[in-house]
């Protein structure tokens, strides 16, 4: 047997190779009765086998590789996400920002997420100190560990080549490198669902409570990482346990009962805690309109992301029905494939649900607790719920949000190539002459203890026993067929043929529409290795070509197709990966790979969120290559040199969705002309207008002069930083902003608190106009720096309201071009 052969169909290990059975099928008289294992999991008295010993130094490449493709340059993304960096800088300093997650060490506002994935870097940043590698590594590291648990979830039912693919093709997914090397919450997220899967796993095996108890508490503290994005695979994980456990229905029912009281406490403690906790004695919850844990979850987190109905947010807004907001794209069954989706996720995607629904042709009318099936149903519930979810969900969505799917995506390869290589090599060595019974030659094995080793007689597709490979006197008349599906005598020599073709042409299929769909991907991106599209399409082409022909190649040559198709299939990614990790992201709206023609995005938000046309947009921005939906997408200008209009808007001022703040723009938000400075400092850029408050239509809507944003922080200049940094002990807030963005650069810079008004979109209820006034006639806030935030979709206008007061009190000062307001005399009046 050639090396190629061996690493997809995991032979025999046993002391004495002698004893091993034959690659091919022997004589049917060499049959006995079959059984199944996966009848009565764990019920092979079998002792654990060993992996082949290739297994662990290809592990060992598999994980190094990754961690070096997901710590390599690192700190060149700065502080990446600044509204989380902030937010972990505070909980480095303080306690109870820690637990809450406030944005400030002073407890002005929490970010608008639970804050489980911001404990492991402030952990972090508490012994390494406050530096980017500080708050990133743990994020790689999450990574690898992803890598490592999808390995070892996919290995124990298919075999160590099938853990292997899997992993690789996680670790290579555009939008997994973006997200592994970048402080959001979704590192943290996919480990806890990898985990879940697992321990639903072992959960299926043996019918066993602790473990499906444990997939409760690991969802659970999903929640307390992205809160209900961890419940979507809640249905897939009950649901296959209920399938597919070996033991009684309302034994199945109280245990499912027990993992959901397991996800209550893992989630519910710290949410007791907030909604119990006197909202004196806490921050406020960002995000809510009501200050309440609850409200966030439910609405802007929860219900208003599939309905669009998100009250104070800048973005969504949509109904259900129709498009997503301007950070939303359009919604419908090919959003997954889009300009903006399409390279973050859908390299192999297609082939994922290729081999999902062969997989379960070839699994066909097994046994209830069939694992192989089991296996199938629980990684292709996990990308069909998530990804139509997705699809549809028409409030704000962000391409980085389907590195959910990679695990799936992932598993569902490495799992259909080697079930369809396992059917395709039967099929191969099938001899000329008829027999009347066929064996199956040996493949992987759970054995009791959960090492998926090997044994002789086992059944290749299932990874059931099908007793020793050879029964001395056992005669023709008596042996029946072996159906590689199910494990039981049925079906004949048709069958064993028909499943042999199915599935060598479904494995090239596969192949074929994987190349294709790289092909058209790197088209968007034509600048980006131009030689690398063709030759995609070409290889795999022809080693598709080459699998329905492999019956007939030299044994030698199958390693060489095997190594060109599965280099073919991943070059397109992992090209996109590479260039992902060789460049600095920040910002609120990450993307992998680079720029896309056509559409929102994708791209990277590089530094600034600059996107990738040369468009800025106010302090951050929209991943590279597309300006907002009705506006102008090619980088081009308006009339009298504007940028491109807003949603709804035009590109000479006309209205859009964005309100001004007072005093940003022109005389009481009045229009400044071509960039001219209004009245009291305020900054007119771009020409953007706002009579009386009112809207911009083509103008960037920035505040007083600010340097930050909606989306992103910028570094202030010394000057800044010194002036702020003056007297900082004698007050809580030595600044105070509107927009956690706009307040994250100056807090980052100076290590002092910096009050983040109305939150993440300036557009929540915090501080409100007497409150903030209460806190500088008390001497608290020292200045007050215009810029940042945007409101939209309701919400409250307390950020307005403090800002046209502290214009009409407070006296301008602009240093570096960044309006200032000093409050230490509010007292006084």
């Amino acid at each position: 047997m050639d090396r190629t052969e061996s690493l997809l169909t995991t032979p025999a290990s046993v002391p004495d190779a002698a004893t091993a059975p034959p690659s091919g099928p022997p004589d049917a008289a060499t049959v006995p009765p079959a059984r199944s294992a996966s009848v009565h999991p764990g019920a092979d008295d079998a002792p654990p086998r060993r992996d082949p010993r290739w297994v662990r130094p290809a592990l060992a490449v598999l994980l190094l590789g990754t961690g070096l493709l997901y710590l390599w340059g690192l700190g060149a993304s700065g502080w990446a996400n600044s509204f989380y960096s902030a937010a972990v800088q505070a909980g480095a300093e303080s306690w109870k920002a820690f637990f809450y997650g406030s944005s400030d060490a002073a407890n002005s506002i929490t970010v608008d997420k639970t804050p489980a994935s911001l404990w492991l870097m402030a952990l972090s940043v508490r012994v390494f100190g406050l530096n980017s590698w500080a708050i990133l590594v743990p994020q790689a590291l999450l990574g690898v560990a992803s890598v490592g648990v999808l390995f070892a979830t996919v290995r124990r039912w298919y075999g160590p080549a099938a853990g292997l693919i899997a992993g690789t093709v996680l670790a290579l997914t555009p939008v997994a490198t973006l997200m592994f090397r970048f402080n959001n919450p979704d590192a943290l997220l996919v480990l806890l669902l990898v985990l879940g899967a697992y321990a639903t796993v072992r959960a299926v095996e043996t019918a066993s409570t602790r473990w499906i108890v444990l997939v409760g508490v690991l969802v659970g503290f999903g929640f307390l990482t992205k809160m209900l994005q961890a419940f979507l695979v809640i249905p897939v994980f009950a649901g296959v346990y209920l399938l597919a456990a070996p033991t009684g229905f309302w034994r199945r029912i109280r245990q499912l009962l027990l993992a959901g009281l397991g996800l209550i406490v893992a989630a519910g403690w710290w949410v007791a805690t907030v909604e119990l906790v006197p909202a004196s004695a806490r921050p406020y919850i960002g995000g809510s309109q009501g200050n309440s844990i609850l409200e966030l979850t439910i609405g802007y987190n929860g219900l208003g992301r599939i309905t669009g109905d998100e009250e104070g947010s800048v973005g969504g807004g949509a109904r259900m029905g129709g498009g997503g907001g301007p950070f939303s794209g359009q919604t419908g069954w090919l959003r997954m494939f889009d300009t903006e989706v399409g390279g973050q996720i859908s390299w192999l995607l297609p082939a994922a649900l290729i081999l999902l629904v062969a997989g379960l042709v070839l699994a066909g009318r097994a046994a209830r607790t069939d694992r192989r099936r089991a296996g199938l149903l629980l990684w292709g519930g996990w990308l069909l719920v998530t990804g139509l979810i997705f699809s549809f969900m028409s409030g704000i969505f962000h391409a980085y949000y389907t590195v959910a799917l990679a695990p799936a995506v992932g598993a569902l390869v490495g799992i259909g190539t080697v079930l369809l290589w396992r059917e395709r090599r039967a099929l191969a060595a099938e001899p000329a002459t008829p027999v009347t019974g066929t064996a199956v030659p040996a493949g992987p094995v759970a054995a009791p203890g959960g090492d998926a080793g090997t044994a002789p007689g086992v059944d290749l597709a299932t990874g059931s026993g099908v007793g020793p490979a050879t029964t001395p006197g056992a005669g023709p008349a008596t042996t029946p067929v072996v159906d590689p599906a199910t494990g039981s005598a049925a079906g004949g020599r048709r069958s064993f043929r028909w499943r042999g073709w199915f599935a060598t042409v479904t494995l090239a299929g596969a192949l074929a529409v994987t190349v294709w769909w790289s092909w058209q991907l790197l088209g968007r991106s034509p600048d980006f290795h131009p030689w690398l599209r063709p030759a995609v399409l070409v290889a795999g082409l022809a080693v598709a070509a080459l699998i329905v022909l492999a019956r007939r190649l030299p044994r030698r040559l199958v390693p060489v197709v095997v190594a060109l198709g599965a280099s073919a299939a991943l070059a397109g990614p992992a090209a996109y990966a590479a260039q992902t990790a060789g460049t600095p992201h920040t910002g609120s709206i990450p993307s992998a790979g680079p720029n896309v023609q056509g559409g929102f995005g994708p791209g990277r938000g590089g530094p600034g969120g600059r996107m990738g046309n040369g468009m800025e947009f106010p302090g951050g921005g929209f991943p590279g290559g597309g300006g907002f939906p009705g506006g102008n997408r090619d980088g081009g200008t308006g009339q009298n040199g504007q940028p491109p209009g807003f949603p709804g808007g035009t590109a000479n001022g006309g209205t859009g969705q964005f309100p001004a703040f007072p005093g940003s723009t022109g005389q009481n938000g009045g229009t400044g002309q071509n960039g001219g400075t209004g009245q009291d400092g305020g900054n007119g850029q771009n020409g953007g207008t706002g009579q009386d408050g009112g809207r911009t239509g083509g103008g960037q809507g920035r505040t007083g002069g600010g340097m930050g944003g909606l989306l992103d922080s910028r570094e202030p200049s010394a000057a800044l930083k010194a002036l702020l940094a003056a007297d900082a002990d004698d007050y809580t807030w030595v600044a105070a902003t509107v927009g956690s963005n706009n307040a994250s650069g100056y807090q980052l810079a100076t290590g002092r608190p910096v009050m983040a008004i109305g939150g993440f979109n300036g557009s929540d209820p915090s501080p409100t106009l007497a409150q903030f006034q209460a806190y500088a006639a008390e001497g608290k806030i020292h200045y007050f720096v215009g810029g940042g935030g945007f409101r939209a979709n309701g919400g409250s206008s307390a950020s307005q309201e403090i800002a046209a007061w502290v214009t009409e009190t407070f006296t301008a000062q602009t240093v570096d071009g960044v309006t200032v307001y000093d409050l230490s005399n509010a007292g006084e009046g």
